[in-house]
């Protein structure tokens, strides 16, 4: 085993990743609900019935990861088209893996995957948003040679 930045490395064989489908749904459930404390059950449903349908999966991938049969961990992005004058790239708007696999390579293996579905779709890029306060993601991309994008986070509270 390697480790890089904390994170370590495992074989690739030992994961298998494919698109995800519907009777996955409920894994991923459970494995984002280990991660935020929160069920969100309709959420992942709805976004299941756009991202990971046949029909989304040329620019919008959904993936999971599974060790044996097990579900391990998921990844859910796009390539998405000039947003903000920004040339296409890929986002990353999802990722988790269960507790009891971090730091076993789960989550570079889902990054990987994605991104080459990303350059498949011709981008050279790809992005994602984290909490500055999130040190345990942060570490993660960090370790994948993400660093700061040339764009900024702007946001305003619709409460007042």
């Amino acid at each position: 085993m390697i480790l890089v930045n904390h994170f370590a490395l495992m074989p690739a064989s030992t994961v298998r990743i494919r698109p995800a489908d519907r009777a996955d749904i409920g894994d991923i459930i459970d494995i984002d609900a280990e991660a935020t404390g929160l069920r969100k059950v309709d959420y992942w449903h709805e976004l299941f019935a756009r991202y990971g349908s046949a029909r989304g999966r040329q620019q919008r991938f959904f993936l999971v990861a599974l060790r044996g049969e097990r579900i391990v961990g998921f990844i859910v992005g796009e390539t998405r088209d000039w947003e903000f004058g920004s040339p296409p790239c890929g986002w990353v708007f999802g990722i988790s893996v269960r507790r009891t696999e971090r730091e076993s390579g789960v989550a570079s293996q889902l990054l990987a995957a994605i991104c080459e579905d990303f350059r498949r779709t011709g981008v050279t890029k790809v992005r994602t948003l984290l909490a500055r306060d999130d040190h345990l993601v942060m570490a993660f991309f960090r370790s994948q040679d993400m660093m700061a994008a040339p764009f900024i986070a702007l946001e305003r509270d619709l409460t007042e």
